[in-house]
Protein backbone atom coordinates (compact mmCIF):
# COMPACT_ATOMS: atom_id res chain seq x y z
CA UNK A 1 0.00 0.00 0.00
CA UNK A 2 1.44 3.41 -0.95
CA UNK A 3 2.19 5.96 1.73
CA UNK A 4 0.51 9.33 2.10
CA UNK A 5 2.19 12.35 3.64
CA UNK A 6 -0.08 13.74 6.40
CA UNK A 7 -2.03 16.89 5.58
CA UNK A 8 -3.78 19.49 7.75
CA UNK A 9 -6.76 17.21 8.37
CA UNK A 10 -4.48 14.49 9.77
CA UNK A 11 -2.87 16.94 12.18
CA UNK A 12 -6.29 18.26 13.19
CA UNK A 13 -7.53 14.72 13.87
CA UNK A 14 -4.42 13.96 15.91
CA UNK A 15 -4.89 17.10 18.00
CA UNK A 16 -8.55 16.18 18.64
CA UNK A 17 -7.50 12.74 19.90
CA UNK A 18 -4.96 14.30 22.26
CA UNK A 19 -7.46 16.76 23.74
CA UNK A 20 -10.69 14.73 23.78
CA UNK A 21 -11.54 12.73 26.93
CA UNK A 22 -14.07 10.54 25.10
CA UNK A 23 -13.32 6.82 25.25
CA UNK A 24 -10.17 7.14 27.37
CA UNK A 25 -9.67 5.46 30.77
CA UNK A 26 -7.25 7.01 33.26
CA UNK A 27 -4.53 4.56 34.36
CA UNK A 28 -2.07 6.82 36.16
CA UNK A 29 -2.11 10.29 37.68
CA UNK A 30 0.81 11.33 39.83
CA UNK A 31 3.50 13.98 39.98
CA UNK A 32 2.06 16.05 37.16
CA UNK A 33 1.82 13.14 34.71
CA UNK A 34 -1.46 11.60 33.53
CA UNK A 35 -1.70 8.39 31.48
CA UNK A 36 -4.84 7.19 29.69
CA UNK A 37 -5.50 3.99 27.74
CA UNK A 38 -8.08 3.25 25.09
CA UNK A 39 -9.11 -0.04 23.55
CA UNK A 40 -9.79 0.18 19.83
CA UNK A 41 -12.69 -1.87 18.46
CA UNK A 42 -11.00 -2.29 15.09
CA UNK A 43 -7.61 -3.26 16.50
CA UNK A 44 -6.15 -5.50 19.17
CA UNK A 45 -3.50 -2.83 19.82
CA UNK A 46 -4.50 -0.32 22.48
CA UNK A 47 -3.74 3.38 22.35
CA UNK A 48 -1.88 5.13 25.15
CA UNK A 49 -2.03 8.87 25.77
CA UNK A 50 0.05 10.90 28.22
CA UNK A 51 0.18 14.50 29.38
CA UNK A 52 2.66 16.51 31.42
CA UNK A 53 2.74 20.22 32.24
CA UNK A 54 6.26 21.57 31.78
CA UNK A 55 6.89 24.63 33.94
CA UNK A 56 9.87 26.78 32.94
CA UNK A 57 9.97 25.17 29.47
CA UNK A 58 8.66 26.98 26.41
CA UNK A 59 6.72 25.16 23.70
CA UNK A 60 9.49 26.04 21.24
CA UNK A 61 12.12 24.37 23.44
CA UNK A 62 10.06 21.17 23.78
CA UNK A 63 9.62 21.10 20.01
CA UNK A 64 13.38 21.45 19.48
CA UNK A 65 14.18 18.71 22.01
CA UNK A 66 11.87 16.23 20.31
CA UNK A 67 13.44 16.97 16.92
CA UNK A 68 17.10 17.13 17.87
CA UNK A 69 18.55 13.64 17.36
CA UNK A 70 22.00 14.73 18.56
CA UNK A 71 20.55 15.77 21.90
CA UNK A 72 18.36 12.67 22.09
CA UNK A 73 21.49 10.56 22.46
CA UNK A 74 22.15 12.47 25.69
CA UNK A 75 18.84 11.86 27.43
CA UNK A 76 17.06 8.87 25.84
CA UNK A 77 18.88 6.04 27.62
CA UNK A 78 16.41 3.44 26.32
CA UNK A 79 17.41 4.27 22.76
CA UNK A 80 19.93 1.96 21.06
CA UNK A 81 20.26 3.87 17.80
CA UNK A 82 18.50 6.47 15.69
CA UNK A 83 19.29 8.05 12.33
CA UNK A 84 17.58 9.91 9.53
CA UNK A 85 17.19 8.08 6.22
CA UNK A 86 15.91 10.74 3.83
CA UNK A 87 13.82 13.85 3.27
CA UNK A 88 10.36 13.70 1.68
CA UNK A 89 9.24 17.35 1.92
CA UNK A 90 10.17 20.43 3.95
CA UNK A 91 8.21 18.98 6.89
CA UNK A 92 8.42 15.20 6.41
CA UNK A 93 11.23 12.66 6.55
CA UNK A 94 11.95 8.96 7.10
CA UNK A 95 14.02 7.68 9.98
CA UNK A 96 15.11 4.66 12.01
CA UNK A 97 14.83 4.13 15.78
CA UNK A 98 15.64 1.15 18.00
CA UNK A 99 15.16 0.72 21.74
CA UNK A 100 15.99 -1.63 24.59
CA UNK A 101 13.36 -3.97 26.01
CA UNK A 102 13.72 -5.64 29.42
CA UNK A 103 15.82 -8.82 29.20
CA UNK A 104 14.91 -11.51 28.04
CA UNK A 105 12.45 -9.76 25.70
CA UNK A 106 13.87 -8.98 22.26
CA UNK A 107 14.73 -5.37 21.43
CA UNK A 108 12.43 -3.54 19.01
CA UNK A 109 13.02 -1.17 16.11
CA UNK A 110 11.03 0.98 13.67
CA UNK A 111 11.31 2.66 10.31
CA UNK A 112 8.84 5.54 10.29
CA UNK A 113 7.69 8.45 8.21
CA UNK A 114 7.62 11.52 10.41
CA UNK A 115 5.83 14.78 9.70
CA UNK A 116 5.66 17.98 11.72
CA UNK A 117 3.64 21.17 11.83
CA UNK A 118 3.98 24.36 13.90
CA UNK A 119 0.52 25.95 14.03
CA UNK A 120 0.10 29.13 16.03
CA UNK A 121 1.01 28.31 19.62
CA UNK A 122 0.73 24.57 18.92
CA UNK A 123 3.43 22.24 17.63
CA UNK A 124 2.77 18.71 16.37
CA UNK A 125 4.97 15.80 15.32
CA UNK A 126 3.38 12.56 14.10
CA UNK A 127 4.70 9.35 12.58
CA UNK A 128 3.68 5.95 11.29
CA UNK A 129 5.63 2.93 10.11
CA UNK A 130 6.75 2.50 6.52
CA UNK A 131 8.87 0.03 4.57
CA UNK A 132 12.04 1.26 2.90
CA UNK A 133 13.77 -1.20 0.53
CA UNK A 134 17.23 -0.41 1.90
CA UNK A 135 16.24 -0.77 5.56
CA UNK A 136 14.62 -4.21 6.01
CA UNK A 137 14.11 -5.89 9.41
CA UNK A 138 17.38 -6.62 11.24
CA UNK A 139 18.45 -10.00 12.55
CA UNK A 140 18.58 -9.23 16.29
CA UNK A 141 15.52 -6.99 16.48
CA UNK A 142 11.77 -7.39 16.24
CA UNK A 143 10.46 -4.84 13.72
CA UNK A 144 7.55 -3.15 15.52
CA UNK A 145 4.83 -1.10 13.84
CA UNK A 146 3.73 2.41 14.73
CA UNK A 147 0.11 2.69 13.64
CA UNK A 148 0.11 6.28 14.89
CA UNK A 149 2.51 8.00 17.28
CA UNK A 150 3.00 11.67 17.96
CA UNK A 151 3.38 14.70 20.16
CA UNK A 152 1.21 17.76 20.67
CA UNK A 153 2.87 20.71 22.39
CA UNK A 154 0.74 23.61 23.57
CA UNK A 155 2.02 26.90 24.93
CA UNK A 156 0.53 27.89 28.29
CA UNK A 157 2.51 31.10 28.73
CA UNK A 158 5.86 32.64 27.83
CA UNK A 159 7.55 30.21 30.23
CA UNK A 160 5.27 27.15 30.41
CA UNK A 161 3.89 24.46 28.09
CA UNK A 162 1.93 21.21 28.05
CA UNK A 163 3.14 18.08 26.27
CA UNK A 164 0.80 15.34 25.03
CA UNK A 165 2.15 12.04 23.73
CA UNK A 166 -0.17 9.61 21.96
CA UNK A 167 0.89 6.23 20.61
CA UNK A 168 -0.59 3.10 19.12
CA UNK A 169 2.21 0.61 18.51
CA UNK A 170 2.04 -3.06 17.56
CA UNK A 171 5.11 -4.64 19.23
CA UNK A 172 4.77 -7.71 16.98
CA UNK A 173 4.64 -10.19 19.78
CA UNK A 174 2.32 -11.65 22.38
CA UNK A 175 3.65 -9.73 25.35
CA UNK A 176 2.95 -10.81 28.93
CA UNK A 177 0.28 -8.86 30.81
CA UNK A 178 2.85 -7.51 33.27
CA UNK A 179 4.71 -5.79 30.42
CA UNK A 180 1.54 -4.05 29.24
CA UNK A 181 0.74 -2.92 32.79
CA UNK A 182 4.29 -1.78 33.40
CA UNK A 183 4.23 0.45 30.34
CA UNK A 184 1.28 2.49 31.63
CA UNK A 185 2.33 2.52 35.29
CA UNK A 186 6.11 2.96 35.10
CA UNK A 187 7.68 3.28 31.66
CA UNK A 188 5.36 5.92 30.20
CA UNK A 189 5.37 8.33 33.18
CA UNK A 190 9.14 8.00 33.50
CA UNK A 191 9.59 8.79 29.81
CA UNK A 192 7.48 11.96 30.09
CA UNK A 193 9.44 13.19 33.10
CA UNK A 194 12.68 12.45 31.28
CA UNK A 195 11.63 14.62 28.32
CA UNK A 196 10.72 17.40 30.76
CA UNK A 197 14.09 17.23 32.55
CA UNK A 198 15.93 17.10 29.24
CA UNK A 199 14.05 20.19 28.05
CA UNK A 200 15.11 22.17 31.12
CA UNK A 201 18.77 21.52 30.22
CA UNK A 202 18.46 21.91 26.45
CA UNK A 203 18.94 25.69 26.01
CA UNK A 204 22.32 25.58 27.74
CA UNK A 205 23.38 22.46 25.82
CA UNK A 206 22.28 23.90 22.48
CA UNK A 207 24.26 27.09 23.01
CA UNK A 208 27.40 24.94 22.93
CA UNK A 209 26.38 22.58 20.11
CA UNK A 210 25.58 24.14 16.72
CA UNK A 211 23.16 26.71 18.20
CA UNK A 212 21.90 27.91 14.81
CA UNK A 213 21.40 24.41 13.33
CA UNK A 214 17.68 23.58 13.39
CA UNK A 215 16.72 21.95 10.07
CA UNK A 216 13.22 21.23 11.39
CA UNK A 217 12.72 25.00 11.53
CA UNK A 218 14.96 26.01 8.61
CA UNK A 219 14.52 23.55 5.70
CA UNK A 220 17.47 25.02 3.81
CA UNK A 221 19.72 23.46 6.49
CA UNK A 222 18.43 19.96 5.75
CA UNK A 223 21.20 18.01 4.03
CA UNK A 224 19.39 14.66 3.93
CA UNK A 225 19.09 12.94 0.53
CA UNK A 226 15.73 13.51 -1.08
CA UNK A 227 13.51 10.44 -1.43
CA UNK A 228 10.16 9.99 -3.11
CA UNK A 229 7.04 8.62 -1.40
CA UNK A 230 6.94 6.13 -4.29
CA UNK A 231 10.02 4.45 -2.78
CA UNK A 232 8.04 3.65 0.37
CA UNK A 233 5.13 1.38 1.21
CA UNK A 234 2.96 1.23 4.29
CA UNK A 235 4.35 -1.23 6.85
CA UNK A 236 1.61 -3.74 7.51
CA UNK A 237 1.93 -5.61 10.78
CA UNK A 238 0.79 -8.92 9.34
CA UNK A 239 3.78 -9.01 6.97
CA UNK A 240 6.24 -9.11 9.87
CA UNK A 241 7.36 -11.84 12.23
CA UNK A 242 5.11 -12.23 15.25
CA UNK A 243 6.86 -13.77 18.26
CA UNK A 244 5.33 -15.19 21.42
CA UNK A 245 6.89 -13.72 24.56
CA UNK A 246 3.80 -14.12 26.72
CA UNK A 247 5.49 -16.75 28.89
CA UNK A 248 8.27 -14.46 30.11
CA UNK A 249 7.85 -13.95 33.85
CA UNK A 250 8.43 -10.60 35.54
CA UNK A 251 10.84 -12.23 37.98
CA UNK A 252 13.16 -13.25 35.12
CA UNK A 253 13.09 -9.87 33.44
CA UNK A 254 15.85 -7.36 34.01
CA UNK A 255 14.39 -3.88 34.07
CA UNK A 256 16.40 -0.87 33.11
CA UNK A 257 16.83 1.96 35.60
CA UNK A 258 14.52 4.08 33.49
CA UNK A 259 11.55 1.87 34.28
CA UNK A 260 11.71 2.52 38.01
CA UNK A 261 9.64 5.23 39.61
Amino acid sequence: MPVRIPDDSDFSSFKDQCLSPDGWSSRYHKGGVTVWCREEDSSSVQKIKMRIVCKDVTAETLYDVLHDTSYRRKWDTNMIDTYDIGRLTVNADVGYYSWKCPTPLKNRDFVTMRSWLPLGSDYMIINYSVKHPQHPPKKDYVRAVSLLTGYLIQSNSATSSTLYYLTQVDPRGSLPKWVVNRVSQFVAPKAMRKIYKASLKYPEWKRKHNPTLKPWMYPEQNMLPSISPAELTLQRADSLENIDESGVSEEKAQHSEDEET
